[in-house]
């Protein structure tokens, strides 16, 4: 199915879109507080007419269904919240809230589902089928499931695949994708290290859990490099340590933050024991005085696509954007929690990711070298203070990208 019945008009929406688009950069709000966010959403699908719309999904989450006759269900998802990142683009509408930016791009994701309703909305003859708009709180911390847990498959029609995107720092105007596992899973956990406080004068008299928790962050260092094969992908990352008050006071514990991730179960379960071996090494070598405790923050699995339905999106979205599509050749350590929809409700998911990043940091550099060699570490990438979406074209691409792989299974 062309999508070209459903672009109808879509230019003459742009400068609006662009308009909300940088509206929601202005006020971001985080992970379960996207109250203003959501009452934006909810009002524009009003306004768009047709849509049946549910606010406070999964506490601040929005559900529109536009029904429009007989035909397959599909699922359409864009994520709200924000990051605690202080915003350093510079950019006339940056982030106005100070400590919180969208550095991620959801405000993006935000504003293309919603270009997208709005077309579905007014060019009714164009399709037909059921769409289920999902506008999810909190993706950050797993929103996703608290969504499934309000009864989000009781609530809402049964879709036949859900499709989702999102904006990376690829190119503006690119869109890729892969079969299979698209991004990686992630467990993140907080570590509590115990020791003896005292004097910073007599440290001997102490167990030092700062000393120890350097030694902790310096060991799992080893653990992709000694324990992960080349073939194989992981990363550990220790994002967090508190501990002390005082230069001249050795604390009794400090805590760690550490994220972990993995595109297999046997790699994840290899990754996670040698941690855990790791972190209860250290503090019996360091004479702690008591064991170190293990708190599970959040966990992510695997982002997997449907083969046959990524095939039929990858086709949709090659002859929506002839010559620029690509095809990722490994899973992306990034991770996502879009895949609860499909494995929660029993159907086919797809992902893709919409290059969002200005053309002039990439002079010099192709497609095939992009997808070779990676973002280049120069150019801000998702979660940087510096995150800085090009709003045109990647709004217009993340729209056609939604009406394109919809399409197929809408046509009437």
């Amino acid at each position: 199915m062309s999508t070209s019945p459903l672009l109808t008009g879509l230019s003459e929406e742009l400068p609006e879109l662009r308009a909300l688009y940088e509206d929601l950069h202005t006020h971001p709000e985080l992970s379960f507080q996207e109250k203003r966010t959501a009452a934006v959403v909810a009002g524009r699908l009003r306004e768009q007419g047709g849509w049946e719309v549910t606010e406070g999904v999964g506490g601040t989450g929005v559900v529109g269904v536009l029904a429009n006759g007989e035909g397959p269900v599909v699922l359409l998802r864009a994520d709200m919240d924000a990051l605690p990142v202080r915003e350093e683009t510079g950019l006339p509408y940056a982030s106005k809230t100070d400590g919180v930016m969208h550095a991620c791009g959801h405000d993006m994701h935000v504003a293309c589902l919603l270009g997208a309703t709005g077309r579905l909305a007014a060019v009714r003859d164009g399709w037909r089928g059921t769409v289920v708009a999902v506008f999810q709180p909190a993706e950050e911390v797993g929103g996703a499931p608290k969504m499934l847990a309000d009864g989000f498959a009781e609530r809402f029609p049964r879709p036949d695949v859900c499709l989702g995107q999102h904006v990376a720092a690829a190119p503006a105007g690119l869109v890729g994708t892969r079969a299979g596992a698209l991004m990686a899973g992630a467990d993140s956990m907080r570590v509590t290290l115990f020791g003896r406080g005292g004097h910073g004068s007599t440290p001997e008299a102490t167990v030092d859990p700062v000393v120890l928790a350097a030694a902790v962050v310096m060991r799992l260092q080893t653990v992709v490099s000694r324990e992960v094969a080349a073939g194989q992908q992981a990363v550990v990352t220790v994002g967090s340590i508190h501990g002390g008050t005082k230069e001249n006071i050795i604390p009794d514990t400090v805590e760690l933050k550490i994220n972990i991730r993995t595109t297999t179960a046997a790699v994840r379960e290899r990754v996670l024991a040698a941690v855990e071996r790791i972190v209860r090494a250290e503090a019996a070598a360091s004479g702690a005085p008591k064991e170190p405790e293990f708190e599970p923050i959040d966990s992510f699995p695997v982002t997997h696509n449907d083969p046959a339905a990524t095939a039929t999106v990858q086709a949709a979205l090659a002859a929506e954007f002839p010559g620029l599509t690509f095809e990722l050749t490994s899973p992306v350590p990034n991770s996502e929690d879009f895949g609860a929809f499909g494995t929660a409700l029993g159907v086919p998911s797809v992902y893709w990711f919409v290059g969002g990043a200005d053309h002039k940091l990439y002079e010099g550099v192709d497609l095939e070298a992009l997808v070779r060699d990676g973002i280049p570490p120069q150019i801000p990438s998702n979660h940087s203070p510096h995150f800085a979406p090009a709003p045109d074209p990647t709004i217009e691409t993340g729209v056609r990208a939604l009406l394109a792989a919809a399409g197929h299974w809408l046509a009437p």
